[in-house]
C-alpha cells in the first residue's frame, strides 16, 4: 500500500503531466494526447475532456507500473516519484 505522502507525490506528477500535454483532434473527431517526455504515454477519447481524464489514468498506470518494476520516473516540472522498497 502506498503511503499518503506517496499518493500525494503521484497525484502532483499527473496533474503536471496533463498540464504539459499535447492534444490532437483526429480525423473521425476524437482527440488524442501525448506528453513530451513520458515515452509510451498516449490516451484518446471522445472529446478533448474525456481525452485529458483518460490521460490521466494511463499516467497514473504508467508511473506504477514503472515503479514496480524498479524504474526511474523521469521528473516533471521539479516533482520526482520516487518510491521506497520495503523491506
Amino acid at each position: 500500500m502506498l503511503s499518503t505522502q506517496t499518493t500525494s507525490m503521484i497525484v502532483a506528477y499527473i496533474r503536471q503531466a496533463v498540464g504539459r500535454a499535447r492534444y490532437s483532434e483526429l480525423e473521425d473527431g476524437t482527440f488524442s494526447a501525448t506528453v513530451p517526455g513520458l515515452r509510451g504515454v498516449l490516451a484518446v477519447g471522445r472529446t478533448q475532456a474525456a481525452c485529458k481524464r483518460e490521460l490521466a489514468s494511463v499516467v497514473e498506470e504508467w508511473v506504477l507500473v514503472r515503479v514496480a518494476r524498479g524504474l526511474r520516473v523521469p521528473k516533471l516540472g521539479g516533482i520526482e516519484v520516487r518510491v521506497k522498497r520495503a523491506s
